[in-house]
């Protein structure tokens, strides 16, 4: 079984994270026309700016005046 994994922020809204499972299996099954649909799984890895940081800094810093 093909695994895809999306890592970014935390995604609220519902339909958008159906929407982008169904959008990246949708390249995969483009790509892999030999595997079928059923075979991907896509796992969608939530990070909130208090767990990121970039430059040395954390994400949720970087909003602070």
């Amino acid at each position: 079984m093909p695994v895809i994994t999306f890592e970014g922020p935390v995604i609220e809204n519902l339909e958008v994270k159906r929407k982008l499972v169904q959008k990246l299996t949708d390249a995969a099954v483009e790509t892999f026309e030999k595997i079928p649909r059923e075979a991907f799984i896509v796992l969608i890895k939530e990070n909130p700016p208090t767990n990121v940081g970039s430059g040395g800094t954390l994400l949720i810093d970087r909003s602070k005046p």
